[in-house]
């Protein structure tokens, strides 16, 4: 019975062996595997998590920006149209007249003579 014993001993031995063999085997599988999954992630060239929210944030505020400018210049365009067309064309006859001026006196020289 002993022999049996000592049997069933050096079997177990053997599996607690094999065991951390294969526990060894396993640790250094997963660092390989981890250490070209890394490589292979840097070849790919992504980009990290900060850099992508810093770059998220600048968009976000340039569209509210936007936004701030787009209703800034409707502000600008319905002033623009509200203008009465009296007031744009009275403008616009001056310069007209001021030509027309100017042209019929051709000869007169830069110091009023």
């Amino acid at each position: 019975m002993q022999t049996e014993n000592r049997l069933f001993d050096d079997l177990a031995r053997l599996a607690g062996g094999a065991f951390s063999s294969l526990s060894a085997l396993k640790d250094e599988a997963e660092s390989r595997l981890h250490t070209q999954v890394e490589r292979m992630l840097v070849n790919m060239d992504l980009v990290r998590r900060d850099e992508f929210e810093a770059v998220r944030a600048m968009a976000i505020k340039a569209r509210e920006e936007n936004a701030g400018l787009e209703a800034r210049i409707e502000v600008l365009e319905s002033r623009a149209v509200s203008v009465p067309d009296a007031t744009r064309s009275g403008a616009s006859m001056r310069k007209t007249r001021a030509r027309k001026i100017v042209s019929k006196n051709p000869k007169q020289s830069d110091d009023g003579k």
